[in-house]
């Protein structure tokens, strides 16, 4: 795509985030949005420019509900442009956008699965898309041309263009994102009551399985509504995993009864292991090693550094950090044959393992 080819309508994290990403790949972006401040802020970013040239592609950054309505309206003011959209329901828009729109052979469906707590150009990234899903679910009026369009931008900020349906997508988002959104804020809700003495002893297992319930309510009902054919049936299955387990710790005498609580624990082992990462699986096969480091500026950076120039790979990492403690914990996890040599080095040069 040839510089200033690309207009990005709403200017969020999604879309200053897109901006950020082609200006690295020097493709200055157009950039529109009702909020003066946000497109203000996102010029000032260097995520594109505000400008009314005519573009050979418009990507719609905004909320869900509005979404099909400004694709119909992009679509009208650019006759000649492929018009996607980055929204996290795809089948309801889609739906409307053929519906309504006139020349529906060059609109689209996308969406990056990239995201963060945090909404607004602020907490925009230049590398949000990066090594990411990018879903492309074109309709039986898409164009060739469409879909081979959104998958150059994909690939152009390094995203993974992924191709199917938008019902495909609506169904694998809500096991792989909605309900896990829906199961975090759930999580914390109950922490609403919690005294503070009892919070006082939080671990990273809270922080980690409630982190995304920090993310921004009004947004997240917007895309909950638009997959909750998709999203009933999860819940009811995991209403009854709940129930089974609420009837089994209400009768632990039982016969029975702690078979049903080891049963859901080992098949959420085997879960979690289907979760792809790195290498294409979970950290299975991996040795954790956990290091203290000091709470100090530097003392993270400088055990990357240390590992890294004694050629070990970090295959994943976590840091635990208790409040008012004066030391983190960092877990580091490498293939087994560097665990050996990883630990003897740390230890040989000062540092502490667990």
């Amino acid at each position: 795509m040839n510089q200033d080819a690309i207009k990005i309508v709403g200017t969020g994290l999604i879309g200053t985030s897109l901006g950020l990403a082609l200006a690295k790949k020097g493709n200055v972006a157009q950039l529109s949005d009702s909020s003066k401040a946000n497109l203000r802020l996102a010029i000032e970013y260097g995520a594109g420019e505000e400008q009314h040239l005519d573009p050979k592609l418009v990507v719609v950054c905004v909320p869900p509900d509005l979404t099909a309505e400004v694709v119909i309206e992009q679509l009208s003011l650019h006759p000649n442009a492929i018009v996607t959209d980055v929204a996290s329901v795809k089948s309801e828009i889609q739906t409307a956008v053929l519906s309504q729109a006139k020349d529906s052979a060059r609109y689209i469906g996308s969406h990056p699965m990239a995201g963060r707590e945090k909404g607004g150009p602020a907490s925009a990234r230049a590398d949000l898309f990066f090594a990411r899903p990018w879903v492309i679910t074109p309709s039986n009026s898409s164009s060739e041309a469409a879909v081979a369009m959104v998958r150059d931008l994909a690939i152009q900020i390094g995203a993974l263009p992924i191709v199917m349906s938008a019902e495909e997508h609506d169904k694998a988002v809500a096991l792989v994102s909605h309900l896990p959104q829906l199961v975090a804020s759930t999580l914390a809700a109950r922490l609403e009551s919690g005294e503070e003495s009892h919070l006082n002893l939080t671990g990273q297992g809270l922080r980690d399985t409630s982190r995304i319930a920090s993310s921004d309510p009004a947004l997240w009902l917007q895309i909950l509504s638009q997959n909750s054919s998709e999203i009933a049936p999860l819940l009811s299955e995991l209403r009854k995993d709940i129930e089974q387990l609420e009837k089994a710790f209400q009768n632990l005498s039982e016969t029975g009864s702690l078979a049903k609580i080891h049963s859901l624990l080992e098949r959420g082992t085997r879960g979690i292991s289907r979760i792809p990462g790195k290498h294409g699986g979970k950290l299975v096969g991996y040795q954790q090693l956990t290091v203290v480091i000091d709470d100090s500026p530097g003392s993270l950076a400088a055990l990357l550094t240390f590992i890294g120039e004694i050629g070990v790979n970090i295959e994943d990492l976590k840091l635990e950090h208790s409040p008012g403690a004066p030391i983190g914990l960092v877990e580091v996890f490498v293939v087994p044959e560097s665990a050996e040599k990883l630990a003897k080095q740390l230890t040989e040069n000062g540092w502490r393992i667990v």
